[in-house]
């Protein structure tokens, strides 16, 4: 049976912890800063955790994980 290929631009955006949860970078850091609220700024540098919807195929993509 052949390796299987991890999805490197999914690799590089997600994190997985060693019980198996997905994190992620949240969105809406990128521009238009200067509109947002010094408290909107700072919890947008958290991480958060994937939905299980998207779980099962975050995982299929990165088989090694």
């Amino acid at each position: 049976m052949p390796k299987l290929k991890t999805k490197k631009a999914l690799a590089k955006r997600v994190k997985i912890t060693k019980k198996k949860k997905i994190l992620r970078n949240k969105a809406g850091r990128r521009h238009l800063l200067s509109g947002k609220s010094k408290k909107r700024k700072r919890l947008l540098r958290k991480k958060c955790l994937v939905s299980k919807a998207d779980r099962k195929a975050i995982l299929k993509a990165l088989p090694y994980a």
